[in-house]
């Protein structure tokens, strides 16, 4: 892995579930080292947490491109939850051709179109996450 973009979360499984969808990446499974991490006693049980049928570490998970060309997501659970616009935002590429029907797409997964705008180039999407985060279509 070269780049890993770090994401505050309060549902970290969750964001890594609809990113994953987003990019076409796969949620990482992390069950066999958090099983050995609480069989070791290096990591109390109530760490532990069960999705999808596999053990979860409780407050982090990620998802990463099975051909490592694309950067790591990783999504780590924090109190306070999102007050003001991105300063960082990714720009997720769709062919002209394909972006309403991506818009519609990713509001399925629940992302929420906020606006449209065209002043820099191409049409643009901007939307939000399902924690609020911005990221654009372009």
């Amino acid at each position: 892995m070269r780049t890993q973009v770090t994401f505050d979360s309060a549902a970290p499984h969750a964001q890594a579930a609809f990113w994953a969808q987003v990019v076409g990446s796969a949620v990482e499974d992390h069950s066999a080292l958090v099983d050995q991490l609480v069989a070791d006693g290096r990591m109390p049980p109530s760490d532990r947490i069960v999705i999808n049928g596999r053990s979860a570490f409780r407050d982090v998970a990620a998802c990463s491109d099975p051909a490592g060309m694309e950067p790591r997501f990783y999504f780590q659970r924090v109190p306070e939850g999102k007050t003001t616009k991105n300063r960082v935002h990714l720009d997720i590429h769709v062919d002209a051709d394909q972006k309403a029907a991506e818009v519609e797409r990713l509001e399925g997964l629940g992302a929420q179109l906020i606006e449209t705008h065209s002043d820099r180039g191409p049409l643009t999407y901007v939307m939000r996450d399902p924690e609020g985060n911005e990221f654009c279509l372009h």
